[in-house]
């Protein structure tokens, strides 16, 4: 490398680019991601929007006049909605220390008297409200599920604020409607507010202690970037943490005389790097080594890695789970070191398993509010996150469309989307999203032909599995 060599290294373009020196190597700056692959998706989604829509439901629902009254009810409490929203925009709480968000959530509750409990099925920030009009044999229990969690740093990025007023908002017409008529509410509405979702399992927590055991169904609805989604693929997702053990020793003097727990977790992640070319699509492996020693002259005794495995079905996610344990146990055979394998220090996430009778009706509640959500696969599966909505998906019938509240380009678990979350779209949204959730709630408990349908889907794809010991 000459002198001019030297002196070029580093330079970057007007842009900020980073621009390669005299020889062709690297500058200090990272070479910038390529737009290229989401470029492609884009063309490949709009080609398919313009062929491809939704076949809505056939089920009769409640009907014209009971939606038309719906409708009604949402627009009364609309500026309610928007306060709650903006309110837990501007007082992000992360997860388990929701205590203000489910505070000002219970305060809309009491001011319209529907009592709600705070500290339930568990956790301190849990909420649990009921309803219930006229009492019919047999009548289905649904619940609404509303987050309200944050992300640390980063605020309502997730718009989880947004899904909160959503399902407050339905909860609230289905209250007004069953106080001035309980015949059009023939049924139980539980409206569970479920802490924790960003990087846990709030749901999990609240299920195992009884939440959602007697419903029919529950319904939620999320908030997205640019498009409306009947339903997208959401993955299963387990946490591992791996801590390899060796002994320690002269890194010159007497290296022979160590066993090297940082050679185990190179190989580890060299496994799992190796390892994806031979897994599903849809399979995510995440990894960083946390721990690998502190000085370079002794050879590192402990090493540590913490990993992030996801999947789309519960069945692939157990196998992905056993070949990355299985990468664990060869690391450490190969260097000689022992091994802790830790898995779900929270317990683990499920895929969301849709019900597709369900989200028919979704579907339909958004059309006559003006959208028209996309059904699944237009919207690349390869853009997928988790949630601990899967969970309970696989415990009773359930859905999960996502509804836009700001532009193609901005996404989630940003500054930009915390920002949009309160924006005029983000409060259009809501309400939207408020009348869809309670416009889906009332089309089952009144069409007694849809909610036989809702639970045969369910039961064909498998009915309820035992979450809690899945994995065991």
């Amino acid at each position: 490398m000459t002198d001019a060599d030297l002196q070029s290294h580093g330079h970057s373009d007007a842009t900020g680019a980073p621009v390669p020196d005299a020889a062709g190597l690297p500058t200090e700056s990272p070479v910038p991601a390529s737009g290229a692959y989401l470029e492609e998706l884009d063309a490949a989604r709009e080609q398919a929007m313009r062929t491809t829509s939704h076949p809505g439901s056939a089920f009769a629902g409640a009907g014209e006049e009971l939606h038309a009254r719906l409708e009604e009810a949402v627009v009364a409490d609309a500026d309610a909605m928007v306060e709650l929203l903006v309110d837990l925009a501007a007082h992000p709480e992360t997860a388990f220390e929701e205590h203000r968000s489910a505070a000002a959530i219970a305060a809309v509750l009491e001011d319209r008297a529907l009592d709600p409990e705070v500290g339930v099925h568990g956790l301190e920030t849990a909420i649990r409200a009921e309803i219930s009009g006229a009492s019919i044999p047999e009548s289905p229990t649904i619940a609404i599920c509303a987050e309200y969690d944050a992300l640390p740093g980063v605020g309502h990025g997730c718009g989880h604020n947004v899904i909160a007023a959503m399902g407050v908002g339905a909860f609230l017409a289905l209250a007004r409607l069953a106080a001035t008529d309980p015949a059009a509410v023939p049924g139980r509405v539980v409206l569970l507010g479920t802490p924790a979702e960003e990087g846990h399992t709030g749901k999990e927590y609240m299920a195992r202690e009884g939440a959602f055991d007697g419903l029919d169904a529950a319904v939620m609805a999320h908030p997205y970037p640019g498009y409306d989604l009947a339903d997208q693929a959401w993955l299963g997702r387990r946490t591992l943490t791996v801590v390899f053990h060796g002994h320690t020793a002269h890194a010159s003097a007497q290296p022979f005389m160590g066993r090297n727990a940082l050679d185990a977790a190179n190989l580890m992640y060299q496994g799992i790097g190796l390892m994806r070319q031979q897994t599903p699509p849809s399979d995510r492996i995440h990894a960083v080594i946390r721990e690998g020693g502190e000085r370079a002259s002794v050879i590192p005794d402990t090493a540590r890695l913490d990993l992030y495995v996801r999947s789309l079905a519960p069945s692939t996610l157990r196998d992905l789970s056993r070949r990355v344990e299985d990468a664990a146990r060869g690391a450490a055979l190969m260097t000689g070191c022992g091994v802790e394998i830790r898995w779900d220090e929270h317990p683990p996430s499920l895929p969301v398993r849709t019900n597709e009778a369900l989200t028919g009706r979704w579907v339909e509640a958004q059309r006559r509010r003006g959208r028209d959500p996309l059904p699944r696969g237009v919207v690349s599966e390869t853009l997928a996150a988790s949630t601990d909505f899967g969970n309970v998906s696989f415990r009773v019938p359930g859905m999960h469309p996502v509804i836009h509240v700001a532009g193609a380009d901005t996404a989630l678990h940003t500054r930009e989307f915390a920002e949009a979350a309160t924006g005029d779209l983000a409060r259009a949204s809501a309400a939207d999203g408020a009348f869809g959730l309670a416009a889906t709630v009332l089309d089952m408990l009144h069409d007694a032909e849809l909610a036989a349908a809702v639970r045969e889907e369910f039961e064909a794809a498998g009915g309820a599995i035992d979450v809690p010991h899945y994995f065991d």
